[in-house]
């Protein structure tokens, strides 16, 4: 029988994976159908035309057909995904394997036995509680936080042009359907994988797919002879998720979602992101705190057993494991990952109100220790809005043939329309009034073909037709240093003279004074051409040409970019320029920023340099200029190594590969789209102050998580400590079981206004990471000074304040007690367990709020009202609670004499000298305190 279902089992896998891949076969047969089909054909097919879909219901029914443009990740955050996380962490096992043995103990044994006078369910109800709390607590922070981000996500959707019915419109990417036309250029992500209809200087990245780092040139043709291993090989498809590096293209989606090339490895794997510093931090955290608790629960319960085996007899070791669990819940800080939680959740509430979108709650931390701001020049230290100041010859007089020419290249490029572009054409329309030669340029000339911008030539070309005359010229724009490259003859003083070094040197040297005044120069150069078909022009044509002049463009520097650079600074964040724009602008513009800096380091020199060196050069170099996107990410990288935690804020094409090699990746909502998909935090404003906003509460969050982990871990060692201590010493367990854990979940209610409190304005001046070798210290130090206190505590409960109590004398010895008849040793050992636990909820809640600070507590540093609240109320109910009837005798407690709270006025005196004395001697020997 056995057998038979297992096969039955087999079977039922095996037809599921031959079904997925039949899927993926016929999917692939339809990419090389369409890759080697004529355009009309797949028009037909798919229900589309040369102008789109034509009609919505069409739209409608292709969805229905093949399906919606989502992929559905095995590795996406859900509901039941959080509910697990928030339910099944670490501390959560610990207590959840505590309350299974506490209700062995407590409920079965002694319902087995029949001892129902017995049976005890407060422990288990306690640990449950603590449990479902802290667990809930997490839950809701966790969606709230989730829920946020969902709908601010929502405001920077990213989207495609999409031609239906003849008309181009920007579309959400998942509202594309097969049979759509889509137009592409460089920056756009590729919704859906495609079939290339025609294309222009097409270079596609597909590293995300492939693995190949170089960008893969894409034609709307294909040599039908070849045999392609991989669908990925052929020339006229392109797939979703890989992105446009330079070009455009039209194309028809063939498919979409989990049928995509991207979509089918995603359906296979589950998707984890790679753990960040923090992440790995709260993780040695919690395996130290883990150990701690294995190596106390079986000392604790050898140490009890032992002590109490010859008055107990076997029912000692009993008591001693229930006393082993109740040490072990009261060392274990469950609430951890709820505080973490609400810390970074409450920390992307406050970024979201000051315009600032974060996708991964997570990377608030990372924000917070970062320690080096890597930054693109335009657009964020500048006002993005280019102006064209001049449009001059190459002697630098005005010159309108100049700016014509530079119009029809703006005019007529299909890629990308920079500010620099938009500058032209406006400019242009402008003056148009005053030069009648700049009017309705655009019906004068046409377009024949073009030569796309890339990152490597750094300029682009156009092919254009007089109509006035039937002269066809190539027009060229782009980098001085570039154009001059490709030039060979230069317009001088109304005549075509050779470009010599001479002449060069001249024309740099008039770029160069216009650099110095923080101004970007754009060169144009043009030529006569005999190429009148689409289709011929390419990179090659654009030699022997003639240097006409130069443009020059102002993007001023913002007014708050002053004011957030020394902002950063105060923060301790080191602000470093990576740009692949000319070096003397660059200087020009951090000059009037105050960004400080040394040198000037180039991308040309940069790629002489060795890891080693470049790792000694970035250090103290401000400014990177020239730089190709591939140098930016290499920068990145290197600092990295160094220890940096650096973040990159970028907007454009070649921003991404530094966005996804940096710590925090940061963008805006007008990035192009590789841009925005890298990012782990968007900006609805492009402001540097924005950033400094999210720097400062991510080292709130760090300040509130660090002091709770501090403050909890130290002051239940102390407490642990000061029991186990007791424990080999009193004739009984210094506290019920019962009263450790109820303890422990008022304290924890205390704790759980911590990401509400203050943090003094020292800590968030400089950056700081996790080191979990520090709690170690923190707990050493500080958890024995509470155990002084305890131990002066028991001292004065069991030996002064219950002896005057009951018999109006005072003990001299321990044994004092069995001279106690059985009535007053049971009155005696409440009372000592109700003294003790007011003792313990006093010092632990006083102890937040002196150890929650650097500075002198309560004169120089407040707690948040909330921190106050609640820990005034934590101690109000359990000094209450040996008073309130029933409640005390279930929780095995007496009221306590008047004469035991001048002693406990004491004894919080004395806590609070030794706190201040340690934490003098800490800082002394630690240079830190948290």
């Amino acid at each position: 029988m056995k057998k038979n279902i297992k096969k039955t089992i087999v079977e039922n896998n095996v037809s599921k994976i031959n079904k997925q891949d039949l899927k993926r076969n016929l999917i692939n047969q339809r990419l090389a159908e369409a890759s080697e089909s004529d355009v009309d054909f797949l028009y037909k097919k798919y229900n589309s035309t040369s102008k789109g879909i034509l009609k919505e219901d069409i739209v409608d029914e292709n969805r229905d057909e093949f399906g919606v443009n989502k992929i559905s990740k095995k590795g996406s955050d859900t509901i039941g995904k959080r509910l697990v996380r928030s339910f099944f962490n670490l501390f959560n096992i610990i207590l959840f394997v505590l309350a299974i043995v506490s209700s062995v103990i407590d409920i079965i044994l002694p319902l087995t036995q029949s001892k129902h006078d017995e049976v005890n369910y407060i422990t288990v109800s306690i640990i449950l509680i603590l449990v479902f709390a802290s667990s809930i607590i997490h839950f809701v922070q966790e969606q709230k936080s989730a829920s946020s981000a969902n709908k601010l996500i929502e405001i920077i959707e990213t989207t495609c042009l999409v031609e239906r019915n003849g008309v181009l419109k920007e579309i959400p990417m998942d509202e594309i359907v097969v049979g759509d036309i889509i137009h592409l250029a460089a920056g756009d992500i590729i919704p859906g994988d495609v079939r290339i209809i025609s294309a222009k200087d097409l270079f596609v990245s597909q590293s995300s797919l492939t693995g190949e780092s170089d960008a893969i040139e894409k034609y709307s043709d294909i040599d039908k002879n070849k045999t392609y291993d991989n669908i990925t090989d052929r020339s006229n498809l392109a797939f979703m998720g890989s992105n446009i590096i330079s070009g455009s293209a039209k194309a028809i989606v063939i498919v979409v979602g989990n049928d995509t090339f991207i979509g089918k490895v995603a359906s296979k794997l589950n998707e984890k992101q790679v753990p960040t510093n923090f992440e790995k931090g709260i993780k040695k955290i919690s395996i130290m705190l883990t150990v701690i608790i294995a190596c106390v629960i079986p000392i604790v319960f050898l140490i009890v057993g032992l002590m109490h085996q010859k008055t107990e007899g076997s029912a000692a070791w009993i008591n001693a494991l229930l006393f082993g669990i109740s040490i072990a819940v009261g060392l274990t800080p469950e609430m951890l990952p709820m505080i973490v939680t609400a810390c970074l959740s409450k920390g992307s509430m406050a970024m979201g109100k000051a315009k600032t979108i974060v996708k991964n709650i997570n990377s608030i931390q990372n924000f917070g220790a970062m320690d080096i701001l890597c930054t693109d020049k335009t657009g964020t230290i500048t006002q993005d809005e280019i102006i064209l100041e001049r449009h001059l010859d190459v002697n630098g007089k005005e010159d309108t043939h100049v700016l014509k020419y530079a119009f029809l290249n703006s005019y007529y490029q299909t890629g990308l329309k920079n500010l620099l572009d938009k500058s032209i054409i406006n400019r242009t329309l402008d003056l148009a009034d005053e030069e009648k030669t700049l009017d309705n340029l655009e019906l004068h000339y046409l377009k024949i073909d073009e030569v796309p911008f890339d990152f490597n030539r750094k300029r682009m070309s156009v092919l254009v037709k007089s109509l006035k005359n039937d002269k066809v010229t190539l027009i060229t724009k782009g980098a001085v240093e570039e154009i001059i490259n490709v030039c060979n003859k230069i317009y001088l003083d109304g005549k075509v003279v050779p470009l010599d070094k001479k002449v060069v040197k001249k024309v740099l040297n008039k770029v160069e004074e216009f650099s110095e005044e923080g101004m970007r120069v754009v060169a144009v150069a043009s030529k006569k051409s005999n190429i009148e078909a689409v289709g011929k022009l390419s990179v090659a044509d654009e030699k022997d040409m003639t240097l006409i002049g130069y443009l020059t463009f102002l993007d001023p520097p913002k007014d708050s970019a002053e004011d957030a650079i020394k902002k950063l600074h105060n923060l301790g964040v080191e602000v470093k320029i990576l740009t692949g724009d000319n070096p003397l602008v660059t200087k020009a513009v951090c000059s009037k920023v105050g960004i400080p800096y040394q040198r000037i380091l180039l991308g040309k020199d940069i790629s002489r340099l060795s890891d080693v060196e470049l790792a000694i050069e970035v250090e103290k170099t401000q400014i990177f200029a020239k730089l190709s996107p591939d140098q930016k990410a290499r920068i990145i990288t290197i600092l990295r190594k160094n220890g940096h935690v650096v973040g990159y804020m970028g907007d454009g094409i070649n921003d991404a590969p530094a966005m996804k090699v940096a710590d925090v990746s940061i963008s805006v909502d007008t990035a192009v789209d590789i841009a925005k998909e890298s990012a782990n935090i968007i900006l609805l404003e492009k402001d540097l102050n924005v950033l400094a906003t999210g720097i400062v509460e991510g080292r709130k969050t760090h300040a509130n998580i660090n002091k709770y982990i501090k403050m909890t871990v130290s002051s239940n060692f102390g407490n642990i400590f000061s029991v186990v201590i007791a424990s080999a010493l009193l004739p009984f367990i210094p506290m019920a079981p019962v009263q450790i854990i109820f303890l422990n979940l008022i304290y924890d209610f205390c704790c759980g206004t911590i990401p509400w409190d203050n943090v003094d304005k020292e800590f968030i001046q400089s950056p700081r990471q996790w080191g979990h070798k520090s709690i170690w210290k923190f707990m050493l130090w500080f958890g024995p000074a509470s155990s002084i206190v305890d131990i002066m505590a028991f001292c004065l409960l069991f030996f002064v304040i219950i002896p005057r109590s009951l018999s109006g004398t005072t003990f001299t010895k321990i044994s004092d007690f069995t001279a106690l008849n059985d009535e007053q040793q049971k009155l005696f050992k409440y009372m000592f367990w109700a003294g003790w636990l007011v003792v313990s909820m006093w010092t632990q809640t006083f102890v937040i709020h002196l150890l929650r600070t650097d500075k002198m507590p309560i004169f120089k540093s407040n707690s948040s009202t909330a921190v106050i609240i609640s820990t005034l109320g934590g101690v109000a109910v359990v000094t209450a609670l040996p008073y309130i009837p029933k409640i005390n005798s279930s929780l095995q407690l007496a009221p306590l004499p008047a004469e035991f709270y001048g002693w406990l006025a004491l004894l919080l005196g004395t806590y609070t000298l030794l706190v201040l004395i340690t934490k003098i001697i800490y800082k002394k020997l630690y240079k830190e305190f948290l």
